[in-house]
Order: structure tokens, then sequence, then C-alpha cells
């Protein structure tokens, strides 16, 4: 399913500041941002978002009883037609039961501006532990000014490196069961990605990862 633009870069740490928003997983000591410059994260601190415990293990339950037996039916993929994603299943989804439909409200409620017109399709992304995502600026043809997504399964690092500028990144912990949102400028500027399990490191900390499910929502193009 062609959602996804890669935009392949090679990636150098700068010293790391972090933002003063605190994560209320069980890495409850780590910020959620980090960063190459503190004047960075402030001013994406509008446009990059992270909700730790957005739903609770009952409703991950949910969601994985309603997507589980259509992902069992697909391979593992580790080429993708653009090169951007490795070890991952994907599919999408319109219809859902009432406890799911309920979260998927709710994610839209936080991350949309009410009346915006919203992409029908539910994204699924399914990474193998080995799996991960290239760095990538979803297509404008395909959705609109804001990504929304649901972390389910495992916590995971999300990389944001500036299209132009490679020097200026942000690194966005996501916890399981977290929802992280990208608006505006962090969306058509910055790539973003997902770590390889080796590469999971968050302001020197590492964050094993395991298989993932991403739940993805987006908007229609303005």
């Amino acid at each position: 399913m062609r959602l996804l633009s890669a935009v392949l870069k090679q990636i150098h740490k700068p010293p790391v500041y972090t933002s003063r928003q605190r994560c209320l997983s069980p890495l409850q000591d780590e910020a959620l941002v980090s960063g190459s410059s503190q004047e960075l994260v402030q001013r994406l601190s509008s446009q990059v978002e992270v909700r730790t415990a957005f739903i609770t293990e009952e409703e991950e339950g949910a969601l994985l009883r309603e997507l589980e037996p259509g992902l069992k039916k697909k391979r593992y993929e580790f080429d993708h037609w653009d090169d951007a994603i490795h070890g991952y299943r994907e599919t999408e989804r319109v219809r859902w039961g009432a406890a799911c439909e309920q979260v998927l409200n709710r994610v839209r409620s936080v991350a949309f501006p009410e009346g915006s017109p919203l992409l029908g399709p539910v994204h699924i992304l399914d990474l193998d532990k080995s799996g991960y995502i290239k760095p990538h600026i979803d297509s404008v043809k395909f959705c609109g000014s804001t990504i929304a997504g649901l972390s389910l399964l495992s916590d995971s690092i999300m990389r944001l490196v500036k299209e132009d500028a490679s020097n200026e990144w942000l690194d966005l912990l996501l916890p399981r069961r977290s929802l992280y949102i990208l608006r505006d400028q962090a969306r058509y500027n910055f790539t973003h990605e997902i770590l390889k399990d080796e590469e999971s490191v968050f302001s020197g900390q590492r964050i094993p990862r395991q298989r993932r499910i991403s739940v993805i929502c987006r908007n229609l193009p303005g």
C-alpha cells in the first residue's frame, strides 16, 4: 500500500537536550522528547506530541483481537515498494467494533482540528522485532497536515530529522499504548523513522524493541 515516500538519510547524533515533559510510563524518569538543541525542542513543541497511557491494556487487547486474525494471514515482508520499511505486514481497516471505534474517535478528537476531513481507512503497520522504518516523509498526495498513531505491544523510538539540515533532529520515546501526533512543520519538513532494535537508545538508555503494531490515522490533504 503506497502510503509512504522514502527520503533516506545518514543521521549523526549531536549532544542531547531534553524537554520538560515527563513520561508517566514505567520509564517515568525519562523525558519523552530529546533533540539536537533546546531551541528546536521548544519550536516544535506544539507540533510534536506524545501522550503516554493513551489507551488501557483492555483497549489494546480489543484492538489486537480485531487486528490479529487478518495480520496472521500475511507474511512479514523485508522489502517495500519504495524501500521505506523492512520486516513488516500492513493493512487498512475501515470497519471496527464498538470498543475500538470508541478508541479511534478519541484519537481523532485530540489529534485533528474539528471538522477536518479524515482519510477513511485506518492504516495498520505491524513491524517484526527485526523490522524498522527508514526515514521518510508521507506523501502529500495521500495525507494532510496531521498524522496520529497508537503504539501497541512495544516501546519504540521515533526519530525526526530536518529534510534539508540533517544536524537538526528530534528523538521521541513512544511507550507502549501511547499516542504520537505530528503536525505541520514536523510533518512536512522532517523525515520520521522507527529505529531498529539494536539502535533503540533514548538519551543514553537502551529501549528494547519487540514486535510493534501501529494504528495510524491521517487527515486528507487540504
